[in-house]
């Protein structure tokens, strides 16, 4: 099998993001949703929305959300889109928090922890999905990818009470006494990335943007600094390859705050997600690493 393409820019910009993209020579369709993180309330790490105005622009597409199944800023409709505004979201982009209206049912075919996946249903209204990462660690997932958006990012809030639980319940309220083993977990995270990828059947692209690394993710409303130091931009048409090649980066890296981020890392066993879901066969952990000067 041939390996998986994966081009990469030290040169962090909002140029970069759009020059990455049109190396991948792929067709997302007339109208794309672009999934980012809007960012917990009190979080310092997030990217703004400034960085992706140009990469929207390109598209004229709609930046897309989806709530939280834990207390904060973004578990309601409601106080998701206050967020958008206090964020700065608005001010440049139309906003679809695609499971306002609630969730779509989606099959997994042959997933190891679940069989079906909840995601937001305004998923549906689009031909084509750009995941746009900031790749961080995570206090759960041990670190924050490009599976980690198409599962977890992607899922309505029942659908992550789901993916959490591995498949035990739909309620955000009944979910964080009871959870799943680790690796457990984890599997389910990979399943309903598989079924994401699935259903946009090769209209998905993949950036991750290796900036303000913490050890915490966006979604953490007090997260510990970057400790490390910024190394680039990433793309490619398979996630499972670009978060390995992420992960590799900070492996073989010289910088001295890799400890800590393998530290989170491994302590999650985070490896894993990426384990599981090459077995799914969406994506491969073999891939070339083809560097893009400027």
């Amino acid at each position: 099998m041939e390996k998986s393409k994966v081009y990469f820019t030290k040169n962090i910009s909002g140029e970069s993001l759009v020059k990455l993209f049109e190396l991948l020579n792929v067709n997302l369709g007339e109208k794309v949703a672009i999934k980012v993180h809007s960012g917990e309330m009190g979080n310092q790490n997030f990217l703004r929305p400034e960085f992706y105005r140009k990469i929207v622009r390109y598209f004229d597409g709609r930046i897309v959300e989806c709530n939280t199944a834990y207390d904060g800023a973004r578990n309601t409709t409601k106080k998701h889109k206050a967020l958008f505004k206090e964020h700065g979201w608005n001010k440049y982009f139309s906003v679809d928090l695609l499971d306002e209206d609630g969730y779509l049912e989606i099959p997994i075919e042959n997933g190891k922890v679940l069989k079906k996946n909840y995601i937001g249903k305004n998923l549906r209204n689009y031909d084509g999905l750009l995941v746009i990462s900031h790749f961080k660690g995570h206090p759960m997932g041990g670190y924050g990818g490009a599976l980690k958006q198409l599962s977890i990012g992607c899922a309505s809030s029942e659908g992550k009470a789901y993916i959490h639980s591995a498949g035990r319940t739909l309620d955000q309220y009944n979910l964080w006494n009871d959870l799943p083993p680790q690796d457990t977990f984890l599997e389910a995270m990979a399943d309903a990335a598989s079924s994401v990828a699935k259903y946009f059947n090769g209209r998905s692209a993949y950036i991750n943007v290796m900036v303000n690394m913490s050890v915490d993710c966006d979604c953490c409303d007090v997260a510990e600094d970057p400790c490390l130091e910024d190394m680039g931009i990433l793309a490619s048409l398979d996630p499972i390859a670009i978060d390995q090649a992420c992960l590799d980066l900070v492996y073989n890296s010289n910088d001295k705050g890799k400890d800590h981020f393998i530290k989170r890392v491994e302590s999650r066993h985070g490896i894993h997600t990426i384990e599981a879901a090459s077995l799914l066969g969406f994506g491969q952990r073999e891939y070339e690493l083809i560097e893009i000067e400027g």
